[in-house]
């Protein structure tokens, strides 16, 4: 079978006034069919591009991209649209229709598909189904917004950010229907700010910075390549005041560490054996007449592997 998602030396230039600004800059990607796929990157690193050229909705200014098979602008894009599923950050519908009356609308826009009831039940919506939106709590909404985007039976799914702004509870029942399809071998291209939901859900990632795929592989994957297994966090003060002043390298000299970097709120080192670096850091700091305001210490995440690639932190906001 064909891959679900093909790009080659994807490159796209917007052009400013009298300036070009390079959103990618030869990307290079493949997503096989029936795998959940996740698409990081901090602020103007190009996902969000990437994403709008893959739906169709921009040109690239080079390069060459196959969705399902086929290629946008070559004589089958109603097919193509088709084929594909779409779930947006925030999803505005008609709040004086009903779940279904809203689920019968969308089903009306696709020549073949499943009923909007089979999509109420993908989404554990059922006993909202005579409900006007207007009435359904955020994370419902939500929910609602992807059965919309499957009531089409898509071979591939767009989820953008589809948990920004919900409670825990509400993203965890949407984890569960993400989940739920990926069982059924639906793809899925995921594109979130939350770290642990993309190590949850996903079964690759590719993180994106500058307009390039700098990372690839199972979240396992990256975090294994980090090198050290756990981290060890904390904040330094002397004589009562709080220091941050020292270079992160300040610190390669604890036993067993991997890496090190700076945060807003102190150091983060990544270290093979806790129980060995912690002493050797104790040591060091009291050579040096420094002490811990605060020290923690937990299992390396995918989070971690951004901050160490990118040198940044994922916020919650859009691409530029």
């Amino acid at each position: 079978m064909t891959s679900a998602i093909v790009c080659e030396n994807l490159v796209k230039t917007y052009e400013d006034g009298k300036r070009s600004v390079e959103a990618l800059r030869g990307l290079e990607l493949e997503v096989p069919r029936g795998e959940c796929f996740g698409l990081l990157g901090p602020n103007g690193a190009g996902k969000t591009t990437t994403v709008e050229i893959l739906q169709g909705l921009i040109e690239p200014t080079s390069g060459e991209v196959q969705v399902l098979g086929l290629r946008w602008g070559a004589g089958n894009d109603s097919e193509l649209r088709e084929k594909l599923g779409s779930t947006l950050q925030e999803t505005r519908l008609q709040d004086k229709l009903t779940v279904i009356e809203t689920l019968q609308l969308f089903r009306s826009f696709y020549r073949i598909g499943i009923t909007p009831q089979q999509a109420l039940h993908l989404v554990d919506l059922e006993e909202k189904s005579s409900a006007l939106v207007r009435t359904l709590s955020g994370g419902q909404k939500q929910r609602l917004a992807v059965a919309c985007g499957l009531v089409g039976k898509p071979e591939l799914l767009f989820l953008d950010e589809p948990t920004t702004g919900l409670d825990p509870t509400a993203r965890r029942r949407l984890w569960d229907v993400v989940t739920a399809l990926k069982a059924t071998g639906t793809t899925i291209l995921l594109t979130t700010h939350y770290m642990d939901e993309a190590e949850k859900l996903s079964d690759r990632v590719a993180i994106v910075d500058q307009g390039k795929i700098i990372a690839l592989g199972t979240p396992r994957q990256l975090i294994h390549q980090l090198g050290g297994e756990h981290v060890v966090e904390f904040s330094l003060q002397q004589n009562g005041q709080r220091r941050d002043d020292l270079p992160p390298d300040h610190f390669t000299r604890v036993a067993t560490v991997h890496s090190a970097t700076r945060e807003p709120d102190g150091y983060l080192l990544t270290v093979a054996e806790p129980h060995l670096a912690i002493p050797s850091l104790l040591q060091q700091l009291a050579a040096e007449q420094l002490e811990l305001a605060s020290l923690t210490t937990r299992h390396v995440n995918l989070e971690d592997v951004f901050i160490t690639l990118t040198g940044k932190r994922l916020t919650e906001e859009e691409d530029n």
